[in-house]
């Protein structure tokens, strides 16, 4: 458990207000849709009815990146941040190299089934559809179909690889979480513990088999998973739909994980863990429900978007302590990536 002291601390440096607030006019209205992704370039991608805008929150510059000819349902960013790519409401997904602004290539799947989430596995692209279908995705080759993930009777809302790129997991409009082993077209486990969409699903970055799901208006559970056994070890009851969870870090307290929600109280609320404490809360953070975020390169800014049409940016965690690494020590593909991605 938490100190009273540290405790009391950590919520005087919650913020009242946030750092900045953006204008996201034609901002769908959407709670199965992802729409804002935030690269490690510090890039903030925001899609606003058919048309695509970048921030950049290093100058503050916003650009147009493109303007679709039909309704973006869902943007995400590739894991070396040279791609990005937008699936459209009739069920094709588009690749952007942002660097020169240009469009690389377009995938079809089917026509008129919108694609509402995506995930990057290094040069795998998964994407859920509307009809509950999940198709991974090798972008450097023609014939790209290399999965079918098969499991859910409702619209794919969450998804996301783990680090390791091992597991998948994803959330429905059926209320179900399955988590994939990328080997197998059938899930590992299927969990009905909550009973409303699942569409807030977040990985931790520091404890690999740690799974946190968010459950819609009906359920308003936290869970939190064992991926390695399927065992759900912990529970938060917010009182509110949610709708994204984010891992950070604060001082004083270590781990925790914020939730953004909707009906009915539009807040933030943050949490550490394992102990599930409550350490901090924004009261009416938008006018409406808040409808997804994303967490800045450095991990200390939430960037909020909601109904009401606006971007906020919040300062909610610290930075987390550099671990010394052995000058020996080299990344897990063992080299720097770059742009090695060759898309056709």
């Amino acid at each position: 458990m938490i100190s009273t002291n540290a405790a009391q601390a950590r919520m005087k440096k919650v913020p009242l207000c946030p750092e900045k607030v953006l204008d996201a006019p034609g901002l769908i209205d959407d709670f199965y849709l992802n729409l804002i992704s935030w690269s490690n370039e510090n890039l903030l991608a925001i899609a606003l009815n058919k048309s695509v805008y970048c921030w950049n929150a290093n100058d503050g510059k916003v650009k147009l990146i493109t303007e679709c000819e039909f309704i973006i349902t869902s943007i995400k960013w590739s894991p070396d941040d040279y791609y990005l790519s937008i699936g459209l409401d009739n069920g094709t997904i588009e690749i952007w190299d942002i660097e020169t602004i240009t469009k690389l290539r377009t995938m079809k799947f089917n026509l008129n089934n919108r694609i509402s989430s995506q995930s990057w596995n290094e040069h795998f692209l998964t994407i859920g559809l509307r009809n509950g279908e999940i198709f991974n995705n090798d972008v450097r080759i023609s014939n790209h179909l290399t999965n079918k993930f098969e499991n859910h009777l409702g619209e794919i809302c969450g998804l996301e690889w783990r680090n390791d790129g091992i597991q998948l997991a994803s959330g429905g409009n059926d209320n179900i979480v399955n988590i994939w082993d990328y080997r197998k077209s059938k899930p590992i486990f299927t969990k009905t513990a909550h009973n409303a969409a699942v569409k807030a699903i977040s990985w931790c970055p520091t404890q690999t088999n740690l799974l946190a799901t968010g459950g819609g208006s009906s359920c308003k559970m936290i869970h939190f998973w064992n991926s390695n056994t399927g065992c759900r070890i912990n529970s938060i009851e917010t009182e509110s739909q949610v709708s994204s969870l984010q891992w950070g870090y604060s001082n004083g307290i270590g781990k925790e994980i914020v939730a953004t929600h909707g009906y009915p109280n539009n807040e933030i609320g943050i949490y550490s863990y394992p102990s599930l404490q409550k350490t901090g809360v924004i009261i009416d953070a938008h006018e409406s429900r808040i409808l997804n975020s994303q967490l800045s390169p450095n991990g200390t800014i939430l960037a909020t978007i909601a109904s009401d049409e606006n971007l906020k940016f919040w300062k909610i965690f610290d930075e987390m302590p550099v671990v010394k690494k052995d000058a020996f020590t080299t990344s897990s593909s063992g080299k720097d990536m770059g742009k090695v991605m060759t898309i056709r």
